[in-house]
């Protein structure tokens, strides 16, 4: 992989650039949209790529569950086995690591909401969840699908994202939890720091899979909301050799806290590698996160909302599935060229979501993510003129 810087904002951190991988070059900033079990749900990858998408990320744990990494690879990898010509990312698992853990006890996304905040910080140094064990070397889960017992750490989360063949992976890491107190996400920062160099040794002295395929292994930063330990964390994963650099965990639930959180980590990684954040991308995110420094950076929000019935437009957030759109003959958007937008009207679409008919949730699932991605697009825009 290559990543170049082409232009750098004066008035804030943004900057434009591109990577180039074996399977094309991604133009950013960046939304990378979320293609868990190597499908972007509802459509196809043919129609991914109409909607502008650039590059995808898919799911480690996921897809080692099913079908199973080797049956990937035997198919010649992700790209050859999902139809995707275009870069690809693999998470490390991670995520699931909290997501099954204390996500699932207490039922937490992993951005911190204000509800929460207010609950306190309940986990405590040395807690563990109900269904997962985290140890010294990794985690132990349980499949969700047969319950059979699994161990996910990061010598296996490498040897499974080289056999997924992805151009971006991952080191594994523990995403903690908003609720986890100072002393639990130091400990746990421990861990992900000594996971980060296994990660590192096992990706260059494998199975020789990962030089053939030219495969990028991105480091990542963690910390939660606490500055100390994110400035540690920078600091440390910063001057490991990688060839570009995530940043994981929670924010705070003020955009502009985050803004200036995320600034703190930037700050501290190399100028000229990727930064990719992991798990943000709303619309009103999107600026405030590509001033402070981001290249790329990954979320299901335009394609969970399409199929619960919400379209991001123009006019702001409409819920289609609303009775009143039935008498609505006209256009999504008006403002938007997309497929769907030129083809189909608010009463139709409003209609199959009544109705229980995927196809709605397909056409939404388009638009939001060709709205998504121009949306992005003319950020990009906006640096080269010097305005952001």
């Amino acid at each position: 992989m290559n990543f170049k810087i082409l232009k750098k904002s004066k008035i804030s951190r943004a900057r434009l650039g591109f990577l180039e991988t074996d399977h094309g070059v991604v133009e950013t900033p960046c939304l990378v949209p979320v293609a868990t079990q190597a499908v972007v749900k509802t459509l196809d990858s043919k129609e991914v790529q109409e909607t502008k998408s650039q590059i995808l990320i898919a799911n480690t744990f996921h897809l080692h569950l099913k079908p199973g990494e080797k049956i990937i690879d035997k198919a010649g990898k992700l790209q050859k086995f999902m139809n995707w010509k275009k870069p690809l990312m693999t998470d490390s698992g991670g995520y699931q690591v909290f997501s099954l853990g204390f996500g699932t006890d207490f039922g937490l996304g992993s951005k911190i909401l204000k509800k929460e905040q207010e609950r306190g910080e309940a986990i405590k140094e040395n807690a563990q969840p109900q269904k997962i064990k985290i140890n010294h070397d990794g985690v132990v889960f349980r499949s969700p699908i047969n319950g059979d017992e699994l161990f996910l750490g990061p010598k296996e989360s490498i040897k499974i994202q080289e056999k997924l063949g992805a151009d971006i992976i991952f080191a594994f890491d523990e995403c903690t939890a908003p609720l986890a107190d100072f002393s639990y996400v130091k400990k746990s920062l421990e861990k992900t720091h000594r996971w980060a160099k296994i990660c590192l040794k096992a990706h260059s002295t494998g199975s020789g899979q990962a030089k053939k395929s030219k495969q990028a292994l991105y480091g990542i930063v963690q910390g939660s909301r606490f500055k100390d330990l994110r400035l540690e964390s920078s600091k440390f994963i910063g001057g490991l050799d990688f060839d570009g650099f995530g940043i994981g965990g929670e924010f705070g639930n003020d955009k502009k806290e985050m803004h200036k959180m995320v600034g703190w980590v930037v700050d501290e990684l190399p100028e000229k590698k990727p930064r990719h954040l992991l798990g943000v991308g709303y619309l009103e995110d999107m600026e405030l996160i590509i001033k402070s420094g981001v290249d790329t950076f990954d979320c299901t929000v335009p394609t969970h909302y399409a199929r619960r019935g919400i379209a991001f437009t123009s006019e702001g957030k409409l819920n289609l599935k609303q009775t009143k759109f039935l008498k609505k003959r006209e256009p999504l958007d008006k403002n938007c060229i997309c497929n769907v937008c030129l083809n189909y009207k608010k009463d139709y679409i409003c209609h199959l979501l009544k109705a229980g008919e995927i196809t709605g949730m397909k056409l939404l699932t388009f638009h939001n993510l060709y709205y998504f991605n121009t949306f992005v697009e003319d950020i990009r825009t906006k640096i080269k003129k010097g305005e952001i």
